[in-house]
């Protein structure tokens, strides 16, 4: 719909349709503003979802080779980043884990002292949970049971939680799987199932069940109008010409994802929020800085990249009778000591494709004798136990034998990224990772592991990209775009306005500024519902749009907003 009121298109264009790009694009159409939404992955429904994590085709993000699927895998010299693409950003393969973190991180990070954020957030976290249905989770399956079964063993019992999550699970007088019309928005909102338990929730919900964003807020959001363009890639983001501030507005040049010599087109936006995750936003603004597009962009831009400070590890049943794979992605989760948080993962029975990215649970120090480490707990395996350290390092069934621990800590670590051209590929530059190194492993995560696996007649596992190339695994990729109050100390100001530059922000967890030590996407919806609160009503736009606030509707005036 484009804007035939102004010389734009658009009033404004959202790249990206995550957490903060379906906020921005519900929020900004109540206010009356025409509204497109840019998204280079695919639109999903359960129709064209893979059917298991082995049609990787459809599961693996890379158009570079053919891959179209959702889940992306980067590897970085420091890092190795899991994380979404489609329509719906990470929450097509998130686990739906959507939890507050502590209040302690507000008073760490560059966002220290640049709002009182404990008074703040707790509303925008109420209205994001409404928002996202969050509720504890109802379907507790074996491995809860053995999560909490493994927080004996390490006397932490006391802290064993069933998580809060976005699934919808209906009624417990009705059949799992049952129709249910709109449950959330007043009847504003699509039909939806009850949770069935398949454990699919990370290869994609394929029965209506998982609140994911295309079935809320951008869901919402198309019903008024906003426009999402999916399979399009933005290649240039540029201040029409004579105010390089980005004050006449911008100019984006886009091509479709997966034809690299298909036809660009451009579009013109009053404004322009980024909201590509993380590294697609980092990505982005740093080849716009590169190129000259935006060449006043801050110098903080892809420094203080934050990942949870987070670790992969698991235990294996080989041969076991009893199925782990059931449940909900992430159903509970144990506080091991005050900085470590430990969740239950799952995969659904035959989506084994993961299982490549483990190995038996290695010990020894960092770096370049870990290897030998590895090797040296892999024929001890295979020498005490041939026939179930075999079964261990098989693919097979590994989704129905294995639990796996997400791991998190609030201790603050970070990584910065940058552009550069890699000593195999000098044709073009490509985002790196450098400054120290963070944590590759997280002793007390290993010591719990490797003592719950002995005490449950299990098998522990490690990353292997931890052990083969000292680059710790995160599924939460924060920062690049932090908070500060000047250009100095970072790239956005306190309500995600980019320094030197009008119209234009950043809305998604580049902007996150510490380790939030739990999962990040409540937090991301917050924050970006925080930002629209400080954006008018359009003064000629609709005089009266429904504002919808989840469970809480109302119909009301935007200029009462």
């Amino acid at each position: 719909m484009a804007n035939e009121s102004s010389e734009f298109d658009f009033d404004y264009v959202i790249v990206g349709s995550g957490f903060g790009g379906s906020v921005s694009a519900l929020r900004l159409a109540e206010k009356g503003y025409s509204v497109a939404v840019i998204e280079q992955g695919r639109r999903w429904t359960p129709q064209n979802l893979p059917k298991t994590s082995w049609q990787f085709w459809d599961f693996i993000w890379s158009p570079q080779v053919g891959l179209r699927g959702f889940f992306k895998i980067n590897l970085f010299k420091r890092v190795m980043v899991l994380s979404g693409c489609g329509v719906g950003g990470g929450s097509i393969t998130y686990a739906q884990t959507l939890l507050v973190p502590p209040e302690k991180i507000w008073q760490q990070g560059t966002w220290k002292g640049l709002e009182d954020w404990q008074k703040t957030m707790p509303a925008f976290y109420d209205l994001a949970k409404r928002m996202l249905g969050v509720t504890e989770n109802r379907r507790r399956a074996p491995a809860d049971y053995k999560l909490y079964e493994m927080a004996k063993v390490w006397g932490c019992e006391d802290t064993f939680k069933l998580e809060n999550v976005g699934v919808f699970f209906g009624d417990d007088d009705k059949p799992q799987g049952a129709e249910y019309n709109d449950p959330y928005f007043g009847g504003a909102g699509p039909k939806r199932k009850s949770c069935n338990a398949c454990g699919g929730c990370m290869v994609g919900c394929k029965y209506d069940s998982k609140n994911t964003l295309d079935k809320n807020y951008l869901y919402l959001a198309e019903q008024l109008g906003v426009e999402v363009k999916a399979e399009t890639k933005v290649l240039d983001v540029s201040p029409i010409a004579g105010a390089i501030d980005g004050s006449e507005g911008y100019r984006l040049t886009l091509r479709p994802t997966f034809k690299r010599f298909g036809k660009k087109t451009q579009i013109t936006a009053r404004s322009v929020i980024f909201s590509a995750a993380s590294l697609g936003t980092q990505d982005l603004l740093l080849r716009m800085k590169d190129i000259g597009a935006l060449p006043n962009l801050s110098e903080q831009l892809g420094k203080q990249v934050r990942t949870n400070s987070e670790s992969l590890l698991g235990v294996r049943y080989p041969g076991s009778d009893l199925d782990l794979s059931t449940g909900i992605a992430i159903g509970s989760g144990i506080q091991i000591d005050q900085f470590t948080h430990v969740e239950a993962t799952r995969y659904p029975s035959g989506s084994n494709i993961i299982s490549f990215l483990f190995t038996p649970l290695t010990g020894g120090k960092p770096g370049i004798t870990r290897p030998l480490s590895w090797l040296g707990a892999v024929a001890k395996l295979l020498v005490t136990n041939p026939v179930k350290g075999l079964r261990a390092l098989m693919p097979y069934r590994f989704a129905n034998e294995t639990m796996i621990f997400l791991v998190m800590q609030t201790v603050d670590a970070h990584i910065d990224f940058s552009l550069k051209r890699p000593w195999f590929w000098p044709f073009s530059k490509q985002m790196t990772s450098s400054s120290k190194r963070i944590p590759t492993f997280i002793p007390e995560a290993n010591n719990f592991t490797e003592k719950v696996a002995k005490a449950t007649d299990g098998i522990g596992l490690s990353s292997i990209s931890e052990i083969l190339f000292n680059v710790p695994t995160t599924a939460h990729c924060m920062g690049g775009c932090c908070m500060g109050d000047t250009a100095k100390t970072g790239v956005i100001d306190n309500q995600h306005r980019v320094h030197n530059y009008k119209n234009l922000f950043v809305i998604d967890g580049s902007t996150i500024s510490s380790n939030l030590g739990v999962n990040p996407s409540l937090t991301i919806t917050a924050l970006a519902e925080r930002a629209m609160s400080f954006i008018p009503p359009k003064e000629d736009g609709a005089q009266n749009v429904r504002h919808i606030q989840g469970d809480e509707t109302k119909a009301q005036a935007v200029g009462e907003m």
